[in-house]
């Protein structure tokens, strides 16, 4: 997978994870499996933030 420098690290993963909700499958709940991983949606955000949209 190709990272950009807005890219989280993983020390910085390990301290944002604990803030992010749990799947509701993943409890057992129910629901289908997200389609996206949520450290590539918050790479993503960071990456609009850094770089801005054209």
């Amino acid at each position: 997978m190709r990272r950009y420098p807005s890219d989280m690290t993983d020390a910085e993963w390990v301290a944002v994870r604990p803030l992010v909700p749990v799947l509701r499958w993943l409890q057992g709940r129910g629901g289908p499996p997200e389609a996206y991983c949520h450290r590539a949606l918050l790479d993503a955000i960071r990456y609009l933030v850094d770089n801005g949209t054209k």
